[in-house]
């Protein structure tokens, strides 16, 4: 068999395989896409800046926001107008810096404490699957540990969307999906050494 056969061959075995590859590529595009969620104009976040980034001040900031989070989504859950939002969490005010008073004596940390709400809380940019939450100055409720010199966690309270953990980049959706994604790209190697295993054995 000469070599152009060959050379076709491969060529056309090529071509069979690649499709499934940009089938396989866009189907991940169109997940994430999926995950994505826009914020609106009119929205109240939560952020929490932790005292440092040392592994017990940032579990420290996660046990404030579970606490805190859980107080809010309750408050609001029923809420659909953000006017009445924003009167119901300025009110709450108070009982959000005693929800993470409580969390910080629990845990027996002496750091200093600071609860704010206002239309002008400073955010981070945060690259979000494939979409930019852009940073800037956003109505929200700022929680600061100590000396609020590590990383952030942030979220939406309202509309509630606190499901999503936007300080990651990540989401409950793709979280449950890690492990149907790494079966997949276990039996893509499997497909990819069964055609090279074939091609040796062929030309063998």
């Amino acid at each position: 068999m000469g070599r152009f056969t060959i050379s076709v061959l491969i060529f056309m075995i090529i071509l069979l395989i690649m499709p499934v590859q940009f089938l396989s590529e866009d189907a991940g595009t169109s997940s994430a896409q999926s995950d994505i969620k826009v914020i609106p104009d009119e929205a109240i976040r939560l952020r929490i800046l932790a005292n440092s980034d040392k592994p017990d001040d940032q579990e420290l900031k996660r046990k404030v926001r579970d606490g805190v989070n859980a107080a809010i989504s309750e408050w609001v859950k029923d809420i659909t107008d953000i006017n009445e939002a924003r009167k119901l969490i300025e009110k709450k005010i108070p009982e959000i810096r005693d929800i993470a008073a409580d969390v910080l004596e629990e845990e027996k940390k002496h750091q200093d404490l600071d609860v704010e709400y206002g239309e002008n809380i400073t955010f981070p940019a945060k690259l979000y699957g494939s979409y930019m939450y852009p940073p800037g100055e956003y109505e929200a409720v700022l929680i600061t540990l100590g000396e609020g010199k590590g990383a952030n966690w942030w979220c939406v309270l309202f509309p509630p969307l606190c499901f999503l953990d936007f300080s990651n980049g990540t989401s409950v959706a793709e979280a449950e999906e890690t492990k149907t994604d790494e079966e997949a790209d276990v039996k893509d190697e499997e497909q990819e050494a069964e055609v090279k295993f074939f091609l040796f054995e062929w030309f063998s």
